[in-house]
C-alpha cells in the first residue's frame, strides 16, 4: 500500500519551476521580489533564488477568496 502524499513541502524549486507552479511568468516573480508582495524566497547566492513548495502554497492560500467582495487580510 502506497502512502504517496505529494511532493515534500520543503523541496526547493527554481524560479522557473515556482513560476510554472503558480501559472505566472518568471519575470512576474522577479518583479514581486523587487517590489515586495510575492511569496517568500531563499537567496542561495546572488544569482540563485529558490522557493519552498510550502511557502508558495501558503502564499496562494492567503489570497484565496470566496467572492469579489471578500477583501481578506493581506500580510
Amino acid at each position: 500500500m502506497s502512502t504517496n502524499q505529494g511532493p515534500d513541502p520543503n523541496r526547493l524549486l527554481s524560479e522557473d519551476q515556482a513560476a510554472k507552479r503558480l501559472s505566472i511568468s518568471p519575470r512576474t516573480l522577479r518583479n514581486w521580489r523587487t517590489r515586495g508582495g510575492g511569496p517568500k524566497f531563499i537567496k542561495v547566492s546572488g544569482r540563485c533564488i529558490r522557493y519552498r513548495i510550502k511557502d508558495l502554497d501558503e502564499w496562494t492560500d492567503r489570497r484565496t477568496r470566496r467572492s469579489t467582495s471578500d477583501l481578506g487580510i493581506f500580510r
